[in-house]
């Protein structure tokens, strides 16, 4: 198998493997990934997909295994965050030419966004949780978050069963897309909400405070980590454990609602979905066998896992193309790909740079949005989703190409 990776080192650490031949590196995520490639538990090297920038501890779009510690930020606040797409027996040709009553049931359908800081009232949450949700709660989830709870009980503040079947904000979204042959394919990104991110930031917070307490000295001390077989380790264990079952079924929720809400949209003839590439984690970590030995914890950081036959989904920005790929499983990735173009700006930046002309310019032909609230998820925001796909091919085979018409942000 041809290599397309760049390697980097520093004066100390293990090597980086990076696919990013065409792809911008910036200096900020290169710093990072030399700080993380010091930790003395890091196995083998580190992996940096093409997509890979700037985070918080550990850069987005990198894969970082690790023998006997797991480190918090790596894995990030939105555990589980992830993809979902469903291809539909629809066609192009079944689609009404304006697509703004299909946007607007979907939006009706699916909680998203966040108003009143998250608080009583919040658009992106439920006021009356449906059915269906209350069961998938109580019965699969419930019972273990209370495990979790009993253990670090200041975990229980704000919302929980009220976010489960709902989008969130920021890069989250949900697309009704084309593929090659013009078959309509519904596709989502999204994690396991505020009860993810509460789990996340309070572990990283328990992780420095125990890098403190020990006087253990970090390149960075975002790079915190719990060492295998201490307490606080098997809670975070547990706990990313559970707040990836929660993503997992939040995805499964939405998916459900998206069906029904185009179904009752009386915008086009009965169809079929059928799951395609199923809940891809792309922040999470997981036990796995790597070169001959087991029980290696590979944290992706906005990364897919990509073994030879796995089935991902690689999406583009707002105005770009999305990817169904098919895994080749390249032990040098650690069997990983990309989990979308990557950032190419701040939000902040995007924000200052590009106007709503430019936004309207480049989301051209897809239905969304047009304010000012989605100029920080502009496409130009992002790298180039043809550049990225470029870099690696040697980690995915291309499957589907899709292109989005109906774009809803969080």
């Amino acid at each position: 198998m041809t290599t397309t990776y760049n390697v980097i080192t520093g004066e100390k650490g293990v090597p980086i493997k990076a696919w990013i031949q065409g792809v911008p590196l910036e200096d900020q995520a290169r710093q990072q990934l030399l700080n993380a490639a010091q930790l003395p538990f890091v196995f083998k090297w580190i992996a940096a997909m093409p997509d890979v920038h700037w985070g918080v501890g550990a850069t987005v779009g990198s894969v970082i295994p690790t023998k006997g510690a797991i480190i918090p930020a790596a894995v990030g606040v939105d555990i589980g965050c992830g993809m979902m797409a469903v291809q539909t027996s629809l066609n192009a040709s079944h689609l009404p030419d304006s697509l703004k009553e299909i946007r607007l049931a979907i939006e009706a359908a699916v909680p998203h966004g966040r108003t009143n800081h998250g608080g009583f009232g919040d658009r992106g949450a439920w006021f009356d949780i449906p059915a269906i949700t209350q069961d998938v709660w109580g019965q699969e989830l419930k019972p273990r978050y209370d495990q979790i709870l009993a253990k670090h009980p200041k975990l229980d503040r704000g919302n929980h069963a009220n976010h489960l079947g709902t989008l969130g904000t920021g890069n989250h979204f949900i697309e009704v897309c084309l593929d090659e042959t013009d078959q309509v394919w519904f596709m989502l990104h999204s994690g396991s909400r505020g009860v993810g991110n509460r789990m996340g930031t309070y572990f990283i917070e328990l992780a420095r405070r125990d890098m403190r307490k020990y006087f253990v000295n970090l390149p960075d001390i975002d790079l915190a980590y719990f060492p295998e077989h201490t307490e606080h380790f098997d809670d975070y264990v547990e706990a990313v454990e559970w707040a990836q079952d929660y993503a997992r079924r939040n995805r499964d929720l939405m998916m459900r609602q998206i069906v029904e809400a185009v179904r009752g949209s009386g915008q086009v003839p009965p169809f079929s979905a059928e799951v395609k590439a199923i809940n891809c984690h792309h922040n999470y970590v997981a036990r796995e066998k790597h070169f001959g030995e087991d029980n290696i914890l590979v944290t992706r950081k906005g990364a897919v896992r990509a073994r030879e036959g796995d089935m991902g989904i690689i999406p583009g920005s707002m105005g770009a193309r999305s990817y169904i790929v098919r895994g080749k499983g390249n032990p040098e990735s650690f069997h990983s790909c990309s989990h979308g173009a990557g950032r190419a700006m701040s939000r902040n930046e995007a924000k200052r740079r590009f106007s709503l002309e430019d936004h309207a310019r480049m989301t051209a032909g897809v239905e969304c949005r047009k304010d000012a609230e989605v100029i920080d998820e502009t496409p130009a925001a992002y790298k180039s989703i043809d550049a990225v796909m470029a870099a690696q091919t040697d980690l995915v085979e291309i499957v589907h190409t899709l292109r989005q018409v109906v774009c809803v942000k969080g």
